[in-house]
């Protein structure tokens, strides 16, 4: 009953990166910390699994109230490996991040980041995804950890309801306005490649791109509120059913 909150922390850049390391000194007053995350980058992962090769992990630090592992496998294999196996109890909060890049509008299905905060929530286990608008290794995370703690602390204090998680995105700015509650920003990728040749002349393709917001005037989407100065903080949901087309859906394809 006198046992303080578990915070569980991940990441997909790495459990060398700069933003999960300010990450986890920004939240070690919250509760007792163990961060397990990828022994290198894991971007783009979005929940990927690991199921051909086995995975392993290594303790890399342990001390009062702070324990720090890394892992072979991807930011969902993590959160899976240090549930089912590492941890002594469940974990009261998962935050995952903190990212180095943004993770709005439709970035939300191929992040690694949000796929291990996915994965906390399928084990019932209130979880965040962290996100800077920088993606310098040297980033400044000051503001992005002042909010990761106020959120987690009103995570810790009121859960979040089952099935939904939180994706904060925070502004690369000195002092931002606050978070702001919206909805994901209608948009996708375009030119989404450049290419080029290899030594034998084959061509190759380097995924690049830019994102196209199909409503930028929207002021309750996440890409607006950034743009503003403020942190987007928008609620998902595990269940993906689109409950509204459910009937014309059966009327089309008959009783």
């Amino acid at each position: 009953m006198n046992e303080r909150p578990l915070i569980l922390i991940t990441n997909d850049d790495g459990v060398w990166a700069k933003g999960i390391n300010e990450l986890t000194d920004a939240l070690k007053g919250l509760g007792e910390v163990v961060v397990f995350a990828p022994d290198g980058p894991r971007s783009g992962m979005s929940s990927a699994i690991t199921s051909a090769i086995p995975i392993k992990y290594a303790l890399l630090k342990k001390e009062d109230g702070l324990t720090v592992y890394s892992c072979t496998g991807t930011p969902v294999d993590c959160v899976k490996l240090a549930i089912n196996e590492v941890l002594h109890r469940e974990p009261d909060l998962l935050v995952s991040g903190i990212n180095h890049g943004t993770n709005v509008a439709i970035c939300v299905n191929y992040s690694g980041t949000m796929g291990a905060a996915i994965e906390g929530c399928i084990f019932n286990v209130p979880s965040i995804g962290v996100s800077l608008t920088d993606h310098s290794a040297d980033a400044d995370f000051s503001e992005s950890c002042r909010l990761a703690y106020e959120l987690s602390e009103i995570v810790l204090k009121n859960s979040l309801p089952p099935g939904t998680y939180l994706n904060l995105n925070v502004p690369n700015i000195p002092n931002v306005k606050g978070m702001k509650v919206c909805h994901q920003a209608d948009g996708r990728w375009v030119n989404e490649y450049m290419c080029s040749t290899n030594a034998s002349g084959e061509p190759v393709y380097w995924l690049t791109g830019s994102f196209e917001n199909a409503d930028p005037g929207n002021q309750k989407n996440d890409t607006w509120a950034l743009d503003e100065g403020y942190a987007s903080l928008v609620p998902c949901k595990i269940d993906v059913t689109d409950y509204n087309y459910m009937d014309q859906l059966q009327s089309l394809i008959g009783k």
